[in-house]
């Protein structure tokens, strides 16, 4: 069996996967769509990263393929709908960049209100500047955390950590999760209205699309800041530029974007009281290593044993008479 590996995959995975003597692997780092297109028809299995976009004529260029492997959780560069039109499995490994995730937005928090970046560049142009750069604490403020899944529950432990008030908004989660954890589980509107901190963690759906949109922002406190390590259409981001250059938002931090790379132009890139990053959230060494094992062993267990594990689309499950 073939598996075409068109992005960059940790040694570790790539490693697993040439033990295998029933495996051949092609692996040529960052392949152009042409050279994906080219060798995908005698491909059984491909497993991706966030470059390489598997739409429905990439699916239909590829009789052979059985399933598609995400190394990392998000999967909006998949056509979910086309891959179960063309009984592809796909799969993602949510759980290795949970921490590198959760770490990179505290890193954003934290950066935000001691101003760093700008202290930084004060500094490296020769300046003394204390004064301007006056910042506030974590400790004793309230952290909104939109979405409690593995990543939100990650950063709810370590803002607790910090002596913050955590609350929580997620309508797919029962309300014991949270308050287990000491954090409080509230409508969406009473965490806009209550934090002081809103972080984003939510998968995009039709209905949470742009949720950060000039009438959700009007229901914030004044000076409320906002993190995005998500996915970056969870947020309008010319209404929250707008809401920063008015002083309603004291500041953003944004790892993601509705376009990646962002177009020329894109509001927030530049704007003074926003911190930008250019889709970090699982860049460690260590997160690199553990998507790569993790969605290795699953195209493994799914080729040789039948077994696939974190299917993002089930229905093709049915259709293939399989048990997830």
């Amino acid at each position: 069996m073939r598996i075409l590996v068109p992005d960059n995959l940790d040694k570790a995975g790539l490693n697993l996967l040439k033990e295998r003597s029933e495996i051949t692997v092609q692996a040529a780092a960052k392949m152009s769509r042409d050279e994906v297109m080219a060798a995908i028809p005698d491909a059984d299995a491909l497993i991706i990263r966030s470059a390489t976009r598997v739409d429905r004529a990439m699916l239909e260029a590829a009789p052979k393929l059985r399933l598609v492997g995400r190394a990392g959780v998000g999967v909006d560069n998949v056509d979910l709908d086309a891959a179960t039109d063309q009984g592809v499995v796909v799969m993602n490994a949510p759980d290795g960049n949970t921490i590198a995730t959760a770490e990179l937005a505290f890193a954003l928090m934290l950066s935000l209100i001691r101003h760093i970046p700008a202290a930084q560049a004060s500094l490296q142009a020769g300046q003394w500047d204390r004064k301007s750069f006056v910042g506030t604490e974590l400790n004793g403020k309230t952290l909104g955390v939109i979405g409690f899944g593995r990543v939100g529950r990650a950063i709810a432990r370590r803002a607790l950590a910090f002596d913050m008030t955590v609350v929580t908004y997620d309508p797919y989660i029962t309300p014991e999760a949270p308050m287990a954890m000491g954090v409080a589980p509230v409508s969406l509107d009473d965490l806009y209205a209550r934090s002081d901190f809103i972080t984003l963690h939510a998968v995009v759906t039709e209905e949470n699309k742009h949720m950060i949109s000039a009438a959700s922002i009007a229901k914030m406190k004044p000076g409320v800041r906002i993190i995005n390590a998500a996915r970056g259409t969870l947020i309008d981001e010319a209404a929250l530029a707008e809401a920063i250059k008015a002083g309603k938002v004291a500041g953003a931090g944004i790892d993601v974007y509705n376009e990646e790379p962002p177009e020329k132009g894109n509001p927030l890139i530049g704007l003074p009281g926003a911190i930008t990053t250019p889709h970090l959230g699982a860049s460690t060494v260590e997160a690199q290593d553990a998507v790569a094992v993790q969605i290795a062993q699953q195209v493994l267990a799914a080729l040789l044993k039948n077994e696939y594990k974190n299917v993002v689309n089930p229905a093709v499950m049915e259709r293939m008479g399989q048990k997830k």
